[in-house]
Order: C-alpha cells, then sequence, then structure tokens
C-alpha cells in the first residue's frame, strides 16, 4: 500500500517503487529530447534466467532469484548487441523514464568527453577558468581532472542516512526535500560556492556528488548551452527513443549528480554505446579514446582508490572519468546509483547489464554484491552459450 506521496517520503518504500519511474510528478523537470530515430535493439535468444550466481553469504542463488530478492523495477541484457532479456516489475513499464540517480554521472562525463574531443574543454584547466564564481571556494585551485575522477579536497558527506550531511541538504537546496534549514542556499550552483576544502587538490578518491554538479556546471559554461539541450544535441537526440527526464532546481540547473531519468531501452542504448567504443550506427559520437582512458585510469588511479575513505566494496578497482571499474583483471566499466540502478558494460564479453530498481535504503551492500556478481557471470555465460 503506497501513502500520499510528498516532499518528504517520495523516495522512501514503499513510495519510491513508483515515484522512481514518475519523476516529473514529482519534482519539477525539464525535457532531453530522443531521436525520431532510435538505435535498433534485435531480438536475440532469451537468457537463462535460472544461470547459477554465487552470493556474497557464500551460498549460490540464479540471476532469477536475484532480481526477485533486490527490488528490480526493470532489467536488461544485450548480448553481441541483441537483447538476451528485457523484464519489467511491478508497475513498471517499457515507456517509463526510470530515475538513474548517479548512472547521470556517467552521462555527463560522456558529454565533458564530447566537449574535450571539441577543444572547448580541457581537464588540466582550473575549474574556475569557466566558472568564475567558484573563485574563493573550495573549488579554488581545483582542476578538472580532479572533479573528473572526485580527488577534490572539498569536504562533502555522501552520508545519505544523516539528514544534516551535505548530499541531503543538497536535496533541500534543489527542492527535492522539505526545506528545514532556511539560511541553505536558493540554488544548487549557489550552494556549491558555499563548499569548503579540507585538504589539498588531487589527493585520494572520495565519492561526492558535488563534484559532478561542478562538472556539469563547467560543461554548460564551456558550451555555453544549458545541460538539457547539451545532453540532447551530443547524445541523446543521436539514439535513444525516448525523451529523458531532468530533475531542476528552481532556477533550472539540471541536478547533474543524480537528477536524469531515461527508459530501461534507452539506459542499455546508453550501455551499448559505451560499448562500442562511442559508436552507434557506425557514427562515432563519444571519443573512444576518452572510454579508453576511463578503463586504463591513471598511473596511481588504483592507489588512491584504494587509500579512500569511501567504502567502495570494490577491492583492486578504481575511479575514473566518473565510471567506477571495478576489477583489476576484467575490462568492466560501471555505471552505479543508488537504489539499485547499474550499467555493467563488459568488454570481454561483449555484454551489457542494466538493472534499475527501487531499493528500501539508498545503499545495501548485499544488494550491490549480489547484482555484481550475476552481472559478472552473464557475459561469460553468453560468451560461451551456456
Amino acid at each position: 500500500m503506497t501513502h500520499p506521496v510528498t516532499l518528504a517520503n517520495w523516495q522512501l518504500p514503499p513510495n519510491n517503487a513508483r515515484t522512481f519511474h514518475r519523476l516529473r510528478e514529482v519534482v519539477p523537470t525539464a525535457r532531453v529530447a530522443g531521436s525520431l530515430t532510435p538505435a535498433p535493439l534485435p531480438p536475440g535468444a532469451g537468457l537463462d534466467l535460472d544461470l547459477p550466481v554465487p552470493l556474497h553469504d557464500g551460498l549460490t542463488g540464479t540471476v532469477r532469484s536475484v532480481l526477485e530478492g533486490t527490488n528490480t523495477d526493470g532489467f536488461m541484457v544485450l548480448h553481441d548487441g541483441q537483447v538476451r532479456a528485457e523484464l519489467y516489475f511491478g508497475d513498471y513499464h517499457a515507456g517509463q523514464p526510470h530515475m538513474l540517480f548517479s548512472v547521470s554521472k556517467s552521462v555527463v562525463s560522456c558529454v565533458a568527453g564530447v566537449l574535450v574531443e571539441q577543444g572547448v574543454l580541457s581537464p588540466k584547466s582550473l575549474v574556475t577558468e569557466y566558472v568564475p564564481e567558484l573563485a574563493g571556494s573550495g573549488y579554488d585551485g581545483a582542476t578538472v581532472r580532479d572533479i573528473l575522477d572526485m580527488r577534490s579536497g572539498v569536504v562533502f558527506s555522501e552520508n545519505y542516512l544523516d539528514p544534516s550531511a551535505e548530499v541531503r541538504l543538497l536535496e533541500q537546496v534543489i527542492g527535492w526535500a522539505p526545506r528545514t534549514d532556511p539560511s541553505l542556499s536558493a540554488s544548487m550552483y549557489e550552494y556549491l560556492t558555499t563548499l569548503r576544502a579540507s585538504r589539498p587538490h588531487g589527493g585520494v578518491f572520495e565519492y561526492r556528488s558535488c563534484e559532478t554538479n561542478v562538472l556539469g556546471w563547467v560543461c554548460e559554461r564551456a558550451a555555453g548551452e544549458r545541460m538539457p539541450e547539451l545532453i540532447s544535441r551530443v547524445l541523446w537526440s543521436r539514439f535513444a527513443g525516448t525523451d529523458m527526464d531532468a530533475g531542476v532546481d528552481l532556477a533550472g540547473a539540471v541536478m547533474h549528480d543524480g537528477g536524469l531519468a531515461a527508459t530501461l531501452r534507452d539506459t542499455a542504448r546508453f550501455g551499448e554505446l559505451l560499448l562500442r567504443g562511442g559508436q552507434i550506427a557506425g557514427e562515432q559520437l563519444v571519443p573512444g579514446w576518452w572510454i579508453e582512458d576511463a578503463l586504463t585510469g591513471a598511473p596511481d588511479s588504483r592507489d588512491v582508490f584504494a587509500a579512500s575513505p569511501t567504502d567502495t566494496r570494490l577491492p583492486g578497482g578504481m575511479y575514473r572519468n566518473q565510471f567506477w571499474v571495478p576489477y583489476p583483471d576484467r575490462r568492466v566499466l560501471l555505471c552505479l546509483g543508488i537504489h539499485g540502478q547499474m550499467i555493467f558494460i563488459d568488454y570481454d564479453h561483449n555484454t551489457v547489464v542494466v538493472k534499475l530498481s527501487a531499493w528500501p535504503y539508498p545503499q545495501d551492500a548485499a544488494m550491490l554484491l549480489n547484482t555484481l556478481s550475476a552481472a559478472s557471470t552473464i557475459g561469460p555465460a553468453l560468451q560461451t552459450g551456456s
């Protein structure tokens, strides 16, 4: 049974099982225009949902049991470009944009990569060269590379269960939660200028959503275009079948770090774009070297990831260009969002796994580890035909 939806409860169960695919009914959104000729998704042989999966607790489950045990809304698998699974749960259906949460970060990364390729954005430049308003803030002296890899020295707590954490205060600023602190900034960009640094930029990795919001602001200034139009022009209008929703604050700024919502099919198309090195139908949309750089990382990327204060649950992994790189011995890119959003791009086995969910809590280690185990099992099984 659902309860009346308010700003205080729309992200909580049981409401989130409906609101996560009805964002435009809950908060202000902008539209990101899709394409009239979306990239094709040809059907293939069905995936065996009873494929065994090793679980985090040492037991063995199946793909089916993982989906049933992790509040899945939508699930899709592409192998060799063909649809091997497309499943919808509850009242979620194919035409509805679903919250991507921090999978949005990887979309913004691709926009940044396009701008770097065009020569209007440089990872080596200071963020204040693009956004002078950040002078005097904690981001003064930070480079675009620092924020791409979440290695600035800015203080920003990502503790979702702490109502006083900056990640929750930001939700009050953008209008995603009731405003209980009247002293908070009136807009997201204004709020970013109030953040402060506690250590030099360029140090260890620490996961902070504010980094992507600065990146989005920088991209808008570099391109001279607001993010809904920018994403549509360089990405969404080139391959997506449905307009994307983008949550915006009262000033019209997109919540770049987690405000995008897309259909399951379009999310899979985005994953396939990444798998194909930035190409769709032979057209290069995202620079292939940008994606390869994410997979390769900097010489110290794994070291600063291992030293991170963030509980990553990914030993031997790294974070680069707003992507997770979960394994030291497999070519996999990972896009992750709270409440169970995921794109798993398995380059070794030509497979994309997408899962959209409504977990009761923003983070759940058991659900995450079981989902990753299922995704990492699917590609090898499809490659061998088992």
